[in-house]
């Protein structure tokens, strides 16, 4: 039987170490030169709609309140089910998304706000609301531009599940939510990286485009472990 000695020498030997007592030497610093160059700010939104149609997801612009009423219609002409659910992300309710909904005669479920029962059942008829509405609609905690995908926090969104059951999800985000790199967001994440101030019952989940699995004969399936249609919609400050 190998002994741990022999087997710790064997590693040793495999690294290039000349005996048991040696320090590796230190790894030589990565030259990432055009690996990934940096985006210029002006470049975020050109860049994020190519890398997000890559992915299957589906990119608009509005500027006003009428060119989102369109879009929103667009997406929803889409599904034939008259269920729509709403995180808590406040952009929603600054847009009065509930309301627009109700006026194309939509059933809208709001985490927070129109689910009815008693406190401990609030989550339970939340999530069957989500998994039987055909379009979840959330706001966005930041839109990550090198790799095209929405990032949603529980702590802005409250709960995920908006974004995960629906097969249609619909993400706004507003300019000032672009960012260049993952380094950005991890640094602006209202979540603490403190173990010793975490953050309770907070989670994180990053979109990049359509659910997709190929596990079975290797053909590319869409939305079996969630969303078959993403859309993401930049809301410019000028609408209200």
């Amino acid at each position: 039987m190998t002994t741990r000695q022999e087997m710790l020498d064997r590693v040793r030997k495999a690294l290039g170490l000349s005996n048991s007592g040696s320090i590796p030497p230190p790894l030589s610093p990565l030259d990432l030169t055009g690996v990934m160059p940096p985006l210029a700010p002006e470049e975020y939104q050109a860049k994020f709609e190519a890398e997000w149609e890559k992915v299957g997801g589906v990119a608009y612009q509005v500027a006003d309140s009428g060119e989102l009423n369109a879009v929103i219609e667009k997406i929803l002409g889409r599904t034939d089910s008259l269920g729509v659910t709403l995180s808590s992300n406040p952009l929603l309710s600054e847009l009065g998304i509930a309301r627009r909904l109700a006026n194309l005669g939509k059933a809208v479920a709001t985490w927070g706000g129109q689910v009815a029962g008693a406190a401990e059942n609030v989550l339970d008829k939340f999530n069957k609301a989500s998994f039987a509405a055909g379009v979840g609609m959330t706001g966005v905690d930041f839109v990550l531009v090198e790799s095209g995908t929405l990032v949603l926090s529980s702590a802005t969104e409250k709960v995920q599940v908006t974004s995960l059951a629906p097969p249609v999800h619909v993400a706004l985000y507003r300019r000032s939510q672009l960012a260049g790199s993952l380094d950005e967001v991890l640094a602006r994440l209202p979540i603490s990286a403190s173990p010793d101030c975490p953050s309770a019952g907070r989670s994180v989940v990053f979109v990049t485009g359509t659910s997709r699995t190929a596990d079975i004969e290797q053909i590319l399936v869409k939305g079996v472990h969630g969303p078959r249609e993403v859309h993401a919609i930049l809301v410019e400050d000028s609408c209200r």
